[in-house]
């Protein structure tokens, strides 16, 4: 069952629609349930979204504009990253449309926080946010203390992350190398198994374990020779929803980036 309303002796904040994923974590987190109107079309999908269990007591839209119109929300949340027709058309019939970008840095995360918390009237809470997530940073510099760790975020078929991701700020924020960069990936790619071999990180980042591989993309990461050089013990498992978007889940990833870490210098 739905939770929503539009009671208007509840109404202390705007009513909000969200357009995509990390938007809709970030209503979530700090919206009344009366205000929410509508998530994206990937709101329940657990493996992109950390609040896909909260996002199931909400109308999940299509991601067209019509749905939206007869919504008729106070705030419309999108992205540059949703389609310009459907953008167009939401303003043309007057919704007031909120942009929040692809944060790179958890600066940028904390200023979406706060972007979001003035949004949905609850500043409040976004304070509160980000009081946690500093809280996690402090934590996990803790457990870095003076090692330095080389550390090669991989994802399937031998994606790196580089150096202006939002992985890389996580790993840098709280005293680690992102090794990306001396592969020369400031923006990302792909390395193949020769270079990772070669480059030899002292841990490699993936955001899962386990040795099933159910495609191609995943048994790259599954390699005999990767899993040679780098067991279990060697990798930290991030799943990729605490980072696939900037919000206040990164508190969550940086806590569970400490627990990974205690367990392979152990």
């Amino acid at each position: 069952m739905w939770l929503v309303s539009t009671s208007p002796s509840l109404a202390s904040g705007p009513r909000i629609v969200s357009m995509n994923v990390c938007s809709d974590q970030l209503v979530l987190s700090l919206a009344d349930p009366y205000q929410i109107l509508g998530l994206s079309r990937f709101a329940r999908d657990a493996w992109q979204s950390w609040a896909a269990d909260a996002a199931r007591h909400y109308p999940v839209l299509s991601g067209g504009a019509e749905d939206v119109l007869v919504l008729k929300p106070d705030v419309v949340v999108v992205s540059r990253f949703d389609k310009r027709e459907t953008r167009d058309l939401l303003q043309a019939n007057g919704l007031h449309l909120v942009e929040f970008t692809v944060p790179r840095t958890l600066d940028e995360v904390k200023a979406q926080i706060r972007q979001m918390g003035d949004v949905v009237q609850h500043p409040d809470r976004a304070n509160a946010e980000i009081a946690r997530l500093d809280a996690a940073i402090v934590r996990a510099r803790a457990t870095v203390t003076a090692h330095h760790y080389r550390v090669l975020p991989l994802e399937r078929r031998g994606w790196v992350p580089g150096e202006d991701s939002l992985v890389s700020s996580l790993l840098t924020e709280v005293g680690l190398t992102n090794a990306a960069d001396e592969l020369g990936f400031r923006a990302g790619g792909f390395a193949s198994l020769e270079a990772i071999v070669k480059l030899r990180p002292d841990f490699i980042l993936v955001s899962e374990a386990g040795d099933r591989a159910e495609d191609e993309g995943r048994a790259f990461l599954l390699h005999p020779a990767l899993e040679h050089f780098y067991p279990p013990d060697k990798r930290i498992v991030l799943p990729e929803r605490l980072t696939v978007c900037g919000g206040v889940m990164l508190a969550d990833a940086l806590d569970r980036l400490t627990a990974e870490l205690k367990r392979v210098t152990r």
